[in-house]
């Protein structure tokens, strides 16, 4: 999907192509085929006094259908972004039928795209790309070069290969061959200085020389990350992890390198850029034995126990640091990365960092024997503690612009809190035990009651301020991706979101746990319903702005649940509120089946129109549950996976991915229905839908057994965990 070009964002203004038959020097063949002369189709894109060159081999008709077919999809589109111009004409070219002929038309197209792109940044379009070959300076005193690992930069590894490594302030992706692609500092939604991931600059890879297989898996209860390779001389094994807790000004990266059984040779590279790619390290110094220190834009660095180190220079000017370890066996190496926005102050020791971050993880994470698959349970309850910073509030992923399947409701950047997502957070953390887990959420959501009220953003920063709006960085993206940062969500209105509020805040008071400031946020929800449930909102999956059932309904159970919390006055003013709530919806959105519909003027079924029954909008024997859950399981199901709502007349996958969140939901509607081998079914399939670290993203492409979207999606964890706490017990 092509956004709405900014205000004075370059537009492609023309394509057009023209076909050249060029003879050759003497007859040619192959043995099968004979030919005297090649047709070569070039493509030219333009805009504001650029022009893009592509081309292909074929035959002349292939002009012919970038003219005919191709070039008016193109032409008006934003010229930063090529990725969505090749989505545009491969839709365009559907019904023509893409192999051959046309896949070549497209291609041209896309490589004169890529190219104008390159000619309007002034670059050289392998820089916007990436070169393949790379310059490391001699080591000084040694025989032999010093090496940056093989495929430095990294390219992008499938989704599902990814680990995360996080302190609750900032995350990192890890890749199956020790790279790090990805790290925002000092903030989670803070520019990246390891941009690899979506095509910029900057990564920090340790991997072993030589060819290996790969491994990897969590600690027990924790984000410490332990790769496990297998070379050809023995097993290398290194732990990752942000020192937790995090400090919000300053990350402390540790890896460990240990040669389990036979000598290890390690390649090592660190290059910070600054600025999502654009700023390069300066001010390099060596302190030192082990000691390097430097910075990169704003942010200051400083890395230790890499002896071998030497800088790293490309294109004529220095960008890192790289080094060529040799391990004995049994023995171990301790790299520490530290990246702030302000002084660093003492240098950290990594013995006492590792066993600090190791008993914070102990302390986070409980137990939870008593849920189903408890150490996975334990994980999401990790993941979701490390999207959590100091402020309570939690993060949606810790990615940007990473490839969804879904064609409406498509969000970019993740990197904010969700309110509606903190409060299911908040809601599994009840359910399964976690109080501080759950007292995070509610000083968040309570926090921005008080200071917004009726006027409560879907969205926030980490810290509470307005997300920013949407624009373009330039880059090419993960492949299939795009480059985008913010999100227009901060000029969306979700009426569900003071439902939730009000859901959440009761769970906290049923433990024991809502003080007078929850309290008062829950008035403050109250009166917001009190005063906007009539209005249009974009609703949970952020579209158009509609009387959208699920809002009204959400809406309706927060009233009923809040009710404990209230005086008995405002009690008895908030259950006739929700009854209200609940008769008009059921007038205006009540399917003729007897089910309940999206909105007024959309009889579909939703997936969203499952999770009311569930936080006690209306009984779960009530018919139009029955009704609904019935039609869904009919209508967006398939061998349990499970799809928000039907897009067009496309098979469901084909339309978007499984959404994972949705295969979750479905296993506490059948919980609750007493349909418990129905419930674990559902429970176990969309279990299984991750990657070898066990992480879940939002869609679940299940012909190719991908993951799809931004990386972890917090909201599918967080319905996870619910689902193994509740299904554990009776249904309530």
């Amino acid at each position: 999907m092509n956004a709405v070009p900014a205000v004075g964002e370059p537009l492609v203004r023309t394509v057009e192509a023209v076909a050249y038959t060029v003879p050759t020097d003497a007859p040619e063949a192959d043995g099968t085929l004979a030919w005297d002369s090649t047709t070569l189709v070039l493509v030219r894109a333009g805009s504001d006094g650029a022009t893009g060159l592509g081309y292909t081999y074929g035959a002349a008709a292939t002009a012919r259908v970038v003219d005919e077919l191709l070039a008016g999809v193109v032409t008006g589109l934003r010229a930063w972004d090529p990725p969505g111009a090749n989505e545009a004409m491969r839709r365009a070219v559907r019904n023509a039928g893409f192999p051959g002929l046309v896949a070549r038309a497209v291609s041209a197209v896309d490589i004169a795209l890529w190219d104008l792109k390159a000619r309007l940044l002034g670059l050289p379009l392998v820089d916007l790309l990436g070169a393949g070959i790379r310059e490391v300076p001699v080591k000084e005193g040694a025989t032999n070069r010093v090496k940056a690992p093989r495929d430095c930069p990294p390219r992008p590894h499938a989704l599902r290969d990814y680990a995360l490594i996080a302190d609750g302030e900032r995350g990192a992706l890890v890749g199956p061959c020790g790279d790090i692609p990805w790290l925002c500092v000092p903030r989670w939604d803070s520019e990246a200085v390891f941009a690899a991931l979506v095509g910029g600059a900057g990564h920090y890879t340790v991997t072993p020389r030589g060819r290996f297989v790969r491994g990897g898996y969590y600690e027990d209860g924790s984000l410490v990350w332990r790769n496990r390779w297998i070379t050809e001389r023995g097993i290398v094994e290194r732990r990752d992890a942000l020192v937790l807790p995090g400090d919000p000004h300053r990350a402390v990266l540790l890896r460990r390198i240990m040669a389990v059984d036979a000598t290890a040779e390690v390649l090592v590279c660190l290059e910070p850029f600054a600025g999502f790619g654009t700023e390069s390290v300066r001010s390099l110094h060596r302190d030192g034995e082990e000691v390097w220190t430097g910075r990169c834009g704003p942010l200051r660095w400083r890395w230790s126990g890499a002896q071998e180190a030497r800088p790293v220079r490309r294109n004529r000017r220095t960008t890192g640091l790289a080094a060529e370890l040799v391990l004995g066996p049994g023995t171990s190496c301790d790299l520490v990365l530290e990246i702030g926005d302000r002084p660093l102050g003492d240098p950290v020791i990594a013995s006492r960092a590792w066993a600090a971050t190791g008993n914070a993880w102990a302390a986070a994470v409980p137990g939870l024997a008593s849920a189903l698959a408890p150490r996975d349970a334990r994980q999401a309850c990790a993941v979701l503690r490390g999207l959590t910073g100091a402020t309570g509030g939690m993060v949606a992923a810790a990615t940007t612009s990473l490839p969804e399947r879904a064609e409406e409701g498509r969000n970019y950047d993740y990197r904010y809190v969700w309110i509606r997502d903190q409060c299911y957070a908040g809601q599994a953390a009840a359910a399964c035990g976690d109080h501080a887990l759950l007292d995070s959420a509610v000083r968040f959501v309570t926090a921005r009651l008080h200071e917004d009220g009726s006027r409560l953003a879907p969205a926030y920063t980490v810290t509470g301020g307005p997300v920013p709006d949407q624009r373009t960085l330039g880059l090419p993206g993960y492949p299939g991706g795009y480059d985008r940062v913010g999100n227009r969500v901060n000029r969306q209105f979700q009426l569900d979101t003071f439902g939730e509020a009000l859901l959440l805040l009761a769970a906290a008071h049923r433990l024991g746990r809502l003080d007078a400031d929850g309290r008062q946020a829950a008035r403050v929800a109250t009166d917001a319903i009190a005063r906007r449930w009539h209005e249009p909102d974009a609703g949970i999956w952020e579209l158009e702005n509609r009387r959208w059932t699920h809002s009204r309904l959400i809406c309706a159970a927060g009233l009923r649940s809040s009710a404990a919390i209230a005086s008995a006055g405002r009690a008895a003013s908030s259950a006739a509120l929700a009854d209200r709530i609940v008769a008009v919806t059921s007038e205006t959105c009540l399917h003729p089946s007897g089910r309940w519909q999206r909105s007024p003027g959309d009889p579909r079924a939703d997936a969203a129109l499952l999770l009311p029954p569930l936080r006690g909008a209306l009984p779960s024997e009530d018919p139009r549950t029955l009704a609904t859950l019935r039609a869904y399981r009919q209508e967006l199901t398939a061998d349990h996976h499970a799809y928000r709502f039907r897009h067009d007349e496309r098979p469901l996958e084909e339309a978007e991915g499984a959404f994972l969140l949705c295969g979750h939901v479905m296993a506490l509607a059948e919980h609750q229905q007493h349909h418990r081998e129905e419930a674990l079914r559902w429970f176990e399939r969309n279990r299984a839908a991750c990657g070898p670290a066990g992480l879940f993203a939002e869609e679940y492409d299940i012909r190719q057994r991908q993951l799809r979207g931004n990386l972890p999606q917090a909201f599918v964890h967080a319905l996870f965990l619910e689902s193994a706490a509740r299904l554990a017990r009776p249904p309530r």
